[in-house]
């Protein structure tokens, strides 16, 4: 499992087409917040003929959040920065995207690739990897699986092995893996309504089981984009889909609206019986002649050699979301 709190520290990553006019404002008056990732979309959300103007767009957003940086250090009212990732079309646009930006390249934490495959997947590490050889700081990548290529059964798992043997050669700068949920049901003609959760949906179900069977014990898997958020049943549904997000191995979610980040941030809080327990497994007596006892709230069963990856999973999140009731 990873072992730095910065792979699970993504969260609510809130989409963004990447012209959009008014995304440096928003993030310089804090209007998202203090706990989200942001992703600038060069990918679906442009039109084919468009590319080159959102690219001119994206850079320039960058060079005006930087540049408010720096002037309101200088008059100590500075402002929460997200994560910044950009969705690209292809491995080209990453060096260019990274040269253009200058100065502002810093503010990159990451790249989000799209429908990564087997197609595709050696051009898009060999440019991370070139990229990290020269960069002053770690630049990751979040390669999305949602390529029709994984949904047949007869090759499915070996394409997944065969992409994350490729992925652990780079292993450190896997931010997340993320799973491309509409995209796959795109593939079946199905699509969910407010009141009802993709886990439902079993085929695009047994592919994310898969993902998580494959890749979740040495990476942060990140759940599935949900698109309501507004009508009836908007906010319980999304609450009840990242309830079952966490049962199934999912840390994160992908959102489209501003007020998706709140129930996410809320869904990933600790509750303090699962904090102190995890606080209790990895303190373990190493003296102590039993690995195993009941939970300090007489609940349930600890035990110190099973729960380990749990608890430390745990204390992360605890870090990054808090600790609830």
């Amino acid at each position: 499992m990873k072992d730095s709190l910065i792979y699970y520290s993504v969260g609510a990553l809130l989409y963004c087409p990447a012209n959009h006019k008014t995304i440096s404002d928003s993030i310089i008056k804090q209007r998202f917040g203090t706990k989200y990732s942001l992703a600038l979309c060069l990918e679906d959300t442009i039109q084919d003929d468009c590319v080159k103007d959102a690219e001119q767009k994206l850079i320039a957003t960058l060079r005006t959040i930087m540049q408010a940086k720096e002037e309101k250090k200088e008059t100590a009212s500075d402002f929460f920065l997200p994560k910044l990732f950009i969705r690209v079309r292809c491995p080209e646009q990453i060096h260019v995207l990274y040269e253009q930006a200058g100065d502002a390249r810093n503010l990159i934490t990451g790249y989000i690739i799209p429908k990564f495959a087997p197609d595709n997947a050696d051009s898009y590490i060999r440019a991370i990897q070139e990229l990290n050889r020269t960069a002053s700081r770690d630049v990751y990548m979040m390669p999305i699986f949602e390529s029709p290529s994984i949904i047949h059964l007869q090759n499915r798992g070996g394409i997944l092995y065969a992409l994350k043997e490729k992925l652990d050669a780079i292993e450190p700068y896997i931010l997340n893996i993320r799973v491309g949920g509409n995209d796959l049901c795109h593939m079946f003609g199905f699509r969910r309504h407010a009141t009802e959760s993709i886990h439902s949906i079993r085929p695009i179900a047994d592919i994310f089981s898969d993902i998580i069977t494959v890749f979740g014990m040495d990476y942060v898997v990140s759940g599935p984009v949900w698109e309501y958020y507004g009508g009836a049943a908007w906010d319980s549904g999304l609450a009840a889909e990242l309830q079952q997000d966490r049962l199934c191995g999912f840390i994160g979610k992908t959102v489209i609206h501003p007020r998706q980040i709140e129930l996410v941030n809320a869904a990933y809080q600790v509750p303090r019986t699962d904090w102190e327990d995890a606080k209790s497994i990895l303190n373990w007596s190493r003296t102590s002649d039993t690995l195993v006892s009941g939970s300090s709230s007489g609940e349930r069963m600890n035990e110190c050699k099973t729960h380990e990856n749990w608890a430390k999973t745990i204390l992360f999140l605890s870090e990054y979301y808090g600790v609830g009731g």
